[in-house]
């Protein structure tokens, strides 16, 4: 498991004061409160914050961070990601996981036949979507609901799907 979890990504600035717009990557956006410090994490570098202050406008976060005063030091933070240490992450409810934990898992039909891997996720509003791949890069989008997804294993790193689905092989 990855020591640090991603929870936004920086699209711009906010104000003179050298405010971040931050997107968040969560379902709960007041998780931003109890936030103390957070890594900034570019294509560099990853370094630590102390976040000095929190708000909100129209679905995006806006933080302050120390060190960070003016919108021309805030610009040079623009496209990097937010991470937080595992051990600060809001705690998920049972069923639940985060999707940095469900990318690489095996996916397997009732009768044990290997689809292929989780590659990636996409938020739909109402569920998730897997994007499965096999070794030959065919994929498949599963909806992320108890009639498609049977069971999440996340010590064997597996899930178990509906059992007539299939990848195509051309």
């Amino acid at each position: 498991m990855q020591k640090k979890l991603e929870i936004g990504q920086i699209v711009n600035t906010h104000g003179i004061k050298g405010e971040i717009k931050v997107t968040p990557f969560t379902n709960d956006i007041t998780r931003f409160d109890d936030l103390e410090e957070v890594y900034v994490k570019s294509k560099k570098e990853s370094k630590l914050y102390k976040v000095e202050g929190v708000r909100y406008h129209k679905n995006m976060v806006l933080i302050k961070l120390e060190g960070i005063n003016t919108p021309e030091q805030a610009d040079l933070l623009r496209n990097a990601y937010l991470e937080v240490d595992r051990e600060h992450a809001v705690p998920l409810e049972e069923g639940t996981y985060y999707i940095v934990d469900l990318i690489g898992l095996e996916v397997y039909t009732e009768e044990g036949k290997l689809l292929g891997k989780v590659d990636d996720i996409y938020n739909t509003g109402s569920n998730d979507i897997y994007v499965v791949k096999n070794e030959l890069g065919k994929q498949i989008l599963l909806p992320s609901i108890p009639d498609v997804i049977k069971k999440i294993d996340m010590p064997n790193k597996k899930a178990v799907s509906y059992t007539h689905l299939t990848l195509p092989t051309k």
